[in-house]
């Protein structure tokens, strides 16, 4: 059952699942879209005989869970992608991952590029082809031992970050190659643990209505963590 935060004749403001793809999944698997398109219809918000518009503004990764909006007219879409584009939709994530960071606030700057199939993403120099900028800024907002989480003899932080940019699994990279990688991340931690959710929610989102220009703030509360 989609869950909803906030809905008018412009937008739609829903909580992405872990485990969902943002946009179409392949073959038959559940997708955000096909799910928002399905309660259009069901709660007879669009026109009865024509498939819902929705427009995609931003995504999550498959295994990411929070705060997402979708666009119900390509009005809204427009504006929308307009904020994205310029910075100006701000992207606020809790991430849990492995060890405790050099500082409790800081800034990261890195250049990044896709490998050829795009399933992957690294940090490079800032003068490689098509490497793009990467920055993020973080603060810790509590370290533990890792027993809580069935890890005893470890430490593992609960990590506030601000996205700047929005670059290809940019969190999961720019984390690790600071070392100190997400929890159950086996994409860019090879050693990390098998089975275990991955430690990073998208928990705040805040723009503009399309429409109206009023400033809209939503936020959700990461689930299934040891904090």
């Amino acid at each position: 059952m989609l869950k909803v935060l906030y809905e008018d004749d412009e937008i739609l403001v829903v909580i992405k699942p872990a485990g969902v793809e943002s946009q179409a999944a392949k073959r038959f698997a559940p997708d955000m879209v096909s799910e928002v398109k399905k309660h259009l219809v069901i709660n007879k918000s669009c026109t009865p005989g024509k498939e819902p518009y929705v427009g995609v503004i931003h995504r999550l990764d498959k295994p990411v869970s929070g705060v997402m909006v979708y666009a119900k007219t390509k009005r809204a879409a427009a504006a929308l992608s307009e904020q994205v584009q310029s910075h100006k939709m701000k992207k606020i994530y809790t991430a849990v991952v492995h060890g405790r960071p050099v500082n409790m606030v800081d800034n990261y700057v890195d250049y990044l590029v896709k490998t050829p199939d795009g399933n992957y993403s690294q940090v490079v120099d800032k003068g490689i082809t098509g490497a793009k900028k990467a920055e993020l800024s973080y603060e810790v907002l509590k370290t533990i031992d890792g027993e809580a989480a069935g890890m005893p003899g470890k430490e593992l932080s609960l990590v506030r970050v601000a996205l700047k940019t929005g670059r290809h699994h940019q969190i999961r990279v720019q984390l690790s190659h600071a070392g100190i990688p997400l929890l159950g991340d086996r994409k860019y931690n090879p050693s990390g643990e098998k089975g275990t959710s991955l430690g990073l929610c998208s928990c705040g989102l805040e723009f503009k209505h399309p429409k109206t220009g009023k400033i809209m703030k939503f936020e959700t509360e990461p689930q299934g963590t040891a904090f």
